[in-house]
């Protein structure tokens, strides 16, 4: 039968209305963050919700393709999805009112769920999630309302005959009669400006905008809003840090000075960072402790305050992440400054049978290190201070664990807060749970840094360049290859320390005009060859041989 009460809207303004609707949600849903519970945003938790859900081949291939940038990307792949979501809940809400409702409602539960059931959730944690759903539904409703309101016009005329009789519709069905359209009105209607589809555009999108730059405002008052992630950042920089009790030395002759090469100490700012924290954590020092426990004759509780009274000491250390490919950049070296780690164990007098220490961070990360490595005479510290500066917050501020030798997801843990002694076959940790190896050594591996992959050089003297690193071992050599011809042998610059990475040049006199290729292997000081087997990140570090392909002129 013909509509006799209006016409239908198509798709896009429905579509425009879910998306509207949902971005104003999502922005009170923000400022009721802000307010009530600062690490419950609704856009962090689902964030984080997926990533602790995400397969571990999902989260490598984040990292593969977008490097330091992946949580920049998870971010606006939610909004994208959210958009699409909220598309098609406006156009269900138009044809199946009350279906739309229904699903914004259930991405508010989606978010209710995954703030509820954080690390340090509290009962308040719901709220941002609650809110943004009730506001979305209720915008969703009014916008829908509206554009119904709107698109309300006269019967369709071509169903009416001349004598008011009803013309039959396909299937022989006849409507109701209605009375002849009178000629006047058949007049004024065709001066009256009729919009397409029977809807004022205009009016619909301005509430439709309004309701956009509404949820904007909020979610722009919500971040203003954040008093506490300000007051830590001021915190951090009002710090000053003890006088280390030992220093760390760099020669000058780690450093060549090659342009292109990664230089021997790495910048806070070029710092890489792979962690499962969407939002930085903000942790005032003032409230911060450190608890050991479990398989322990005494347990430890330690304060900020007394951890900086303690004797720190300098020490420089190379950390790498076990998802950096053979050649990636997934790999720093920096200046710490720290207590071992050791010391505060031989307070605690872990017992015979423990074997491993479960890190745990302020927003619930783990991490699984072995005891031993935690009591040996390596520098593994309570990390308080990157190259001369309190730690930067997305490098664990206030408190962090540097363990040399050992990838960062079975060793690292940033914002930590709690040590628990244990044994390997009672716990587990983030990623072991996720199918990655218990223990995580770092493997020998090298790095072509200079020339860049495919960069024209001048014919004569090339000068080749490099990184190679085996934490907690050492570098004994680097060995450069040219077009599948015999090793050579590099030079090394001068090493820090066994923890750290040590930089490598090869001068190539007279190099010919075409185009090369150059690979590189590392031995290290236990006399291990690092191997040209392939092998991806999975389970434990990749393996295999870096090289580079570059044209002389």
């Amino acid at each position: 039968m013909p509509e006799t009460s209006g016409r239908r809207p198509g798709w896009v303004l429905p579509a425009v209305a879910g998306v509207a609707a949902v971005a104003f949600g999502v922005g009170v849903g923000e400022l009721a963050a802000a307010i009530v519970a600062p690490a419950s945003s609704p856009f962090v938790v689902v964030g984080s919700l997926l990533i602790d859900l995400a397969p571990s081949w999902a989260k490598d291939a984040a990292i593969a393709l977008f490097g330091t940038a992946d949580k920049a990307a998870l971010l606006i792949g939610i909004g994208l999805v959210l958009v699409a979501v909220a598309g098609a809940a406006g156009v269900l809400e138009a044809r199946r009112p009350p279906w739309g409702r229904v699903v914004v409602g259930l991405i508010g539960v989606v978010g209710a769920v995954a703030a509820a059931t954080r690390a340090n959730a509290t009962m308040l944690a719901v709220v941002p999630s609650a809110v943004a759903a009730i506001g979305a539904v209720l915008a969703l409703q009014f916008l829908v309302r509206r554009l119904s309101l709107a698109g309300r016009v006269a019967p369709d005329e071509s169903s009416v005959t001349p004598a008011g009789r009803v013309a039959p519709d396909e299937g022989g069905r006849v409507s109701r009669p209605q009375p002849p359209i009178p000629a006047a009105t058949e007049g004024l209607k065709k001066l009256a400006p009729r919009p397409a589809n029977g809807v004022d555009r205009r009016s619909f999108l301005g509430w439709a905008g309004g309701a956009a730059v509404l949820g904007v405002l909020a979610a722009a008052g919500g971040y203003a809003l954040q008093a506490g992630t300000r007051a830590v950042t001021a915190i951090r920089d009002s710090i000053t840090l003890p006088r280390a009790a030992t220093s760390a030395t760099v020669p000058a002759a780690a450093e060549l000075g090659i342009d292109g090469l990664a230089p021997v100490i790495t910048p806070n700012a070029e710092f890489y960072r792979i962690d499962t924290a969407l939002a930085v954590p903000a942790v005032d020092p003032a409230t911060w402790s450190l608890r050991i426990h479990g398989l322990v004759e005494n347990e430890v509780t330690l304060t900020w305050d007394e951890l900086l009274a303690l004797p720190l000491d300098e020490s420089v250390t190379t950390l790498a992440c076990v998802s950096n490919e053979v050649g990636g950049s997934l790999i720093g070296n920096a200046v710490w400054l720290g207590y071992p780690i050791r010391e505060l164990l031989a307070r605690a007098a872990p017992t015979a049978d423990a074997d491993m220490v479960l890190s745990r961070s302020i927003d619930g990360f783990t991490a699984s290190t072995p005891l031993e490595v935690l009591q040996d005479d390596r520098n593994a510290i309570l990390a308080v201070g990157m190259n001369g500066q309190p730690l930067p917050a997305e490098h664990g501020f206030p408190v962090r664990m540097v363990v040399p030798g050992l990838y960062g997801y079975v060793s690292a843990t940033k914002w930590v807060v709690d040590l628990e002694v244990t044994r390997f076959d009672a716990a587990s940790a983030y990623w072991t749970d996720r199918g990655w190896s218990e223990r995580g050594p770092i493997k020998l591996q090298s790095r072509i840094d200079v020339p860049r992959q495919g960069q024209p050089v001048a014919a004569g003297d090339v000068v080749i360049a490099g990184v190679a690193w085996h934490q907690h071992v050492g570098i004994a050599g680097v060995e450069v290859q040219l077009d599948d011809g015999e090793w050579r042998e590099a030079t090394l610059a001068t090493a820090i320390s066994d923890d750290t990475w040590v930089q490598w040049h090869y001068d190539w006199s007279d190099a010919p005009s075409g185009t090369h290729t150059v690979r590189v292997r590392a031995t290290s000081a236990d006399g291990e060859v690092q191997t040209s087997r392939r092998q991806g990140v999975v389970p434990d570090g990749a393996t295999g041989l870096h090289e580079r392909t570059f044209k002389v002129r």
